[in-house]
Parts: C-alpha cells; sequence; structure tokens
C-alpha cells in the first residue's frame, strides 16, 4: 500500500533518479512544469540522475536533448540502458572482449566505454547484445536469432514492450527481444529497467545514499525500483493509467502517487479506512461495491488517486481481480499518453 510521509518527499532523499520519456519529455516536447521542478530538486541539494531504457543514444545526445527542451543536464547526469548492458558485459567477459552487436550508436559507444570490442561479425564474439536502433536490419535480427539459439550468450539492453511517442505508445525494443528469445529458446539478461542494472549503475555513477525513482510506467519505473529497493514515485504525465494502477500487483506498486512532478515537494498523507468498507481521504471517499468502483467527494487531485488506488488495491489483494471501473473518470487536466 501507499506510504505516508509528513513532509515533502524531496526532504528524506539525496539522490532522484527520473526516467525520461513521459515524465520529462515526450518525444521532443517538454513535459508541463518539469525543468522547473528539477531545478528544484537541485536547489535541495539532491544528485539528479536522468534513467533510460533507450540504448540508442549516448549520454552527450540525451543531455543535448534535455538541455534543447529546456532541462539543464550534462553527459555526466545521464545512465542508458547501453551503459548499464556494457557493465553486465565487461563484468562476465572482461575488458577487450568481442561482443557481436545490434542496436545503434548509443550502444556502441557504451561498449566501446567499457573497454569491450563492439563488432559486426559473429566471428571470436564471446556474446551477442542488442538494442532499440532504428536501422537495425531484418537479416541481421536473423543471424543472432540463429546465434543464440546455438548458445551465444544474450544480452538485452531493454524488454519494453512499448515506447511513448507524440502520436500514442508505439513498438519497443521488448518486440526485438521477444522475437529473438521466442525463436531461440533462451531468456536473454536484461540490463535495462525493471531489472538490477541499471538502477544499480544509475547510483554508482551518480551517488546518493537515500534513492528515490521517478517514474510514468509500472512495469519498469516502479518495479524496478522494488528490485532495488527503494521508494518510487509514480507521476501521471506518461504510459501508466489508471486501468494499469487498478490492477498492479505488490511488485508494481508505487511509494507514492502525484499527477504531476510537484509531488516531490508536497507531504504524501494516506486514506483511512471507513466504517463499512472502502477509504477517505481529504474530502474523497472511495469503495468497490459488487466489484465495481465508487468515488464521491472533492479535494485535490492527487487525494483522489490515493484513495482509489487504495481501495482497488485492498479489492485486488482480497478477490484475485481488478476492480470494474465503469465510466470512472479521474479529475484534472492529466489524460492518458496519446489520448485524444
Amino acid at each position: 500500500m501507499l506510504e505516508e510521509t509528513t513532509t515533502p518527499i524531496v526532504e528524506a532523499h539525496d539522490l532522484v533518479m527520473f526516467d525520461l520519456d513521459g515524465v520529462v519529455y515526450v518525444g521532443d516536447t517538454v513535459v508541463d512544469g518539469a525543468a522547473e521542478h528539477i531545478d528544484r530538486v537541485r536547489q535541495a541539494g539532491c544528485h539528479v540522475a536522468f534513467v533510460t531504457n533507450n540504448a540508442s543514444r549516448t549520454p552527450d545526445k540525451v543531455a543535448a536533448k534535455l538541455e534543447g527542451v529546456g532541462v539543464a543536464a550534462t553527459a555526466g547526469d545521464v545512465v542508458t540502458s547501453a551503459q548499464a548492458a556494457a557493465r553486465v558485459l565487461v563484468d562476465e567477459h572482461g575488458a577487450g572482449a568481442k561482443v557481436l552487436l545490434l542496436g545503434g550508436e548509443g550502444l556502441r559507444v557504451a561498449l566501446l566505454e567499457a573497454a569491450l570490442e563492439p563488432v559486426d561479425e559473429p566471428d571470436g564474439a564471446v556474446a551477442v547484445v542488442s538494442g532499440y536502433g532504428p536501422d537495425v536490419r531484418w537479416r541481421d535480427i536473423m543471424r543472432v536469432s540463429t546465434l543464440v539459439r546455438d548458445g551465444l550468450p544474450y544480452v538485452a539492453s531493454n524488454a519494453d514492450m512499448t515506447i511513448p511517442t507524440p502520436y500514442g505508445l508505439a513498438p519497443g525494443h521488448g518486440v526485438l527481444v521477444r522475437t529473438i528469445s521466442g525463436f531461440a529458446g533462451v531468456d536473454p539478461v536484461v540490463a535495462g529497467k525493471p531489472e538490477k542494472p541499471l538502477m544499480e549503475e544509475t547510483v554508482r555513477r551518480v551517488g546518493g545514499d537515500r534513492p528515490i525513482m521517478v517514474g510514468d510506467r509500472l512495469d519498469t519505473d516502479i518495479e524496478g525500483a522494488h528490485a532495488i529497493d527503494v521508494p518510487s514515485l509514480l507521476v501521471l504525465t506518461g504510459v501508466s493509467w489508471l486501468d494499469d494502477l487498478v490492477a498492479a500487483t505488490p511488485e508494481l506498486r508505487p511509494t507514492y502517487i502525484s499527477p504531476t512532478l510537484e509531488g516531490l515537494f508536497e507531504p504524501h498523507p494516506v486514506p483511512q479506512a471507513v466504517e463499512g468498507g472502502g477509504a477517505e481521504l481529504n474530502g474523497w471517499s472511495a469503495a468497490v461495491v459488487d466489484g465495481r468502483l465508487t468515488v464521491s467527494g472533492d479535494g485535490a487531485d492527487a487525494d483522489w488517486w490515493r484513495v482509489v488506488a487504495t481501495v482497488c488495491w485492498q479489492h485486488l489483494d482480497a478477490s484475485g481481480s481488478p476492480v470494474d471501473l465503469g465510466d470512472t473518470t479521474p479529475p484534472g487536466p492529466v489524460r492518458r499518453l496519446g489520448a485524444e
């Protein structure tokens, strides 16, 4: 269940790890207020890290994009799944090892920086690594699939099935991973969220003893925070929305919920149980009646999300089934990414 804090979240942490797509920007457009909120995090004395499962761009290019949308950043603030994959490979095979590359420039640069040798042909390769790359060719996918089936170790930068774009959700690198692993009958080592390598690499590179993960996606950002046992804040400016939240099992549940990054600078109360079932919080009341969610009252948008999540998770844990949302509509202007 959600946790309570009577003081602003940022006061309890010295490292704030931000997901990018859906949290800081969507496509080439900054999320409203993100630049100002990130500046406030730095002013509070916290380290800031930008953590991305997208392996196609180098940290320099990610930082340049952030600067381009008005968010202050350097390459040292950025940690990518490509860097985490390179760490996995060098730890397993040592510096100088040849690694067959199926991906973009971000992955190639990460391998070189880790003292590995990226190669385009399989001769002498001790492993294969894949990451999102817009120019990856089908014939190379077929060859890698065959090599993995025949025993070549496989590391994937990430396994996201979707990626947010200005025109809605699009297929992510996980579609390619599923193609290769499904054909080969082999599960890859995955470096990106929600697995540990990227989260651990971020803390290692950026520093901080009390990290918190801020994300928009339950199955990567929030589950990744659980993987290394750190708190998380779910914001509602990206992928995960009401239907995802009410069906979230414990490993997908955030520590805190806020419609926007403003939640970093606010206390987070928790709903209280009411007689006869349900919960209430600061003017909102919610209950599940015959499997259907009912919400009444008025108050802050963030408190609506907290009270709804609480009663829906209680119902899910008790019944094994998500609630029927009916025509439930969250308050406020925040809409699901890609909605008309």
